[in-house]
């Protein structure tokens, strides 16, 4: 396999950054376009502030939360005293292999394997894992586990997970609030003009969100690898993340699965909800393929 440079793919991740939120600044433009002409010609221009500014505070509020919303809905506590030392010792370790300041750990009560991380950067992270990985993981494992998160830390993929998710529900909030609209006003302007805007919106409507998640899902396919030859960085060996992986498919074939909400599960180690069924609309590539382009490495 071709080898992946860290530093290229930090540089990737945020120029995608860029160009994401400028699609979603020209996806609002064009829908306060579209919702003018069908309703008031006149009110374009306002309609067009109204969405930036909308936009520009909820992408700064999502972005800079993240991670007391993340912690929140999954419960998680901070991993204090000593019981979690050696968890902190291994975290302390892996974060100066990896040249940023150490995250704050956290721990979530659940009999399951899994871990997750999150933060807007490398300044401002967290590193969780459940209290099944911690019990069921051997060292090398939960190094291999832990690197891989460190990775996405790192890589600024937290950031860019953010950004994407925002922006995508940016364009689905304003897509179903203009089919709504259509549905109860009955439409805007009759002529021909108008009908032909209409149906373009229409179509933008319903297009746009899937079209952009597709995007959002193939991305983060990708980023699951790059994280996993991350680890392989830190570590050296392949071997311990092969085995945690080994071990989670295991639990998923029983029907064992994390209880965490959809809002978050793209953020963990493996998608709980995608043991069964990986397709486009998968964030994270199937346990198989990881396991067989780590054995490669």
């Amino acid at each position: 396999m071709e080898k992946i440079s860290f530093y290229d793919q930090i540089d990737k991740n945020k120029r995608n950054s860029i160009l994401l939120i400028l699609l979603i600044f020209a996806v609002l433009l064009v829908f306060s376009w579209v919702i003018a002409q069908i309703y008031d010609p006149g009110s374009t221009f306002i309609i067009m502030i109204f969405g930036i500014i909308i936009s520009l505070l909820y992408t700064w509020g999502t972005y800079y939360y993240s991670d007391k919303i993340v912690l929140s809905t999954v419960n998680a506590k901070l991993a204090e005293g000593p019981e979690y030392r050696h968890l902190r010792n291994m975290v302390e370790g892996l974060s100066l292999a990896a040249g940023i300041k150490m995250p704050k750990v956290y721990v979530i009560e659940s009999g399951d394997i899994n871990a997750f991380a999150t933060g807007r950067d490398t300044e401002h992270s967290v590193i969780g894992v459940t209290t099944g990985a911690l019990k069921k993981l051997n060292d090398s494992e939960m190094e291999g586990v832990l690197a891989h998160e460190m990775t996405h830390i790192r890589n600024y993929d937290i950031r860019f997970i953010t950004l994407v998710t925002v922006m995508v529900g940016i364009i689905s909030i304003v897509s179903q609030l203009f089919l709504r609209s259509m549905w109860y006003s009955g439409g805007g302007r009759r002529d021909k003009g108008g009908g032909l805007i209409l149906l373009f919106g229409i179509i933008l409507a319903i297009l746009a969100p899937i079209a952009v998640k597709l995007v959002q899902f193939a991305i983060s396919r990708r980023r699951e690898f790059m994280a996993d030859a991350g680890s392989v960085e830190l570590t050296r060996y392949p071997g311990g993340l092969i085995s945690a992986l080994d071990k989670i498919k295991g639990a998923y074939s029983a029907g064992k699965s994390t209880k965490i909400n959809e809002a978050v599960s793209p953020l963990f180690f493996a998608n709980p909800l995608e043991n069964r069924f990986v397709n486009l609309f998968s964030t994270h590539p199937p346990i198989d393929d990881r396991i067989r382009v780590l054995k490669a490495m």
